[in-house]
């Protein structure tokens, strides 16, 4: 085997060795920074649980003040979804927004409303990436400039 090839193996095996730690250094960065963050990955990615009078079976109904209705309109506000094995209530959420239609019946304002947790938490992600693709790219260079020194220093010896 001639010095090349045995550097090559050699840089290929710290390459190896580098992209194996910083896996699981990134991942325990990412699993930490989600832990502290308090982010709830379940709440973040949920959509909302509306009531179906189609499959669920409502169980309260309540008296709620809308806005543009001039009496209070009964809506239910909690039941059981069928088609959920879990058998877990549901409840309509307080912050849940509802509009009259022109029809007169009352339907949820799906207004766009951005969360920018989840943003944040693609930004986090995206770094811990960029950040091991660069550690990794820094520490193998660094490795074959010093396997090349020492190669050249052992070559001019002789």
């Amino acid at each position: 085997m001639t010095d090349e090839s045995r550097r090559a193996g050699k840089i290929r095996r710290f390459s190896l060795a580098v992209s194996l730690a910083l896996m699981v250094l990134c991942n325990a960065i990412l699993l930490a920074g989600l832990r502290l963050s308090g982010i709830n990955l379940d709440d973040l990615m949920k959509t909302p649980d509306l009531f179906n009078a189609k499959q669920d079976v409502c169980l309260r109904l309540t008296w709620q003040s809308l806005p543009g209705a001039n009496e209070p309109v009964r809506l239910c506000s909690e039941w059981l979804n069928l088609s959920d094995p879990s058998g877990q209530t549901h409840y309509l959420r307080p912050d849940t927004k509802l509009k009259k239609a022109s029809d007169g019946h009352y339907y949820v304002d799906e207004d766009i409303q951005a969360d920018y947790r989840l943003l944040v938490l693609i930004l986090f992600v995206a770094a811990i990436i960029i950040g091991g693709v660069r550690a990794k790219w820094f520490l193998v260079n660094r490795y074959r400039f010093r396997l090349e020194t020492d190669g050249r220093r052992g070559s001019s010896v002789h």
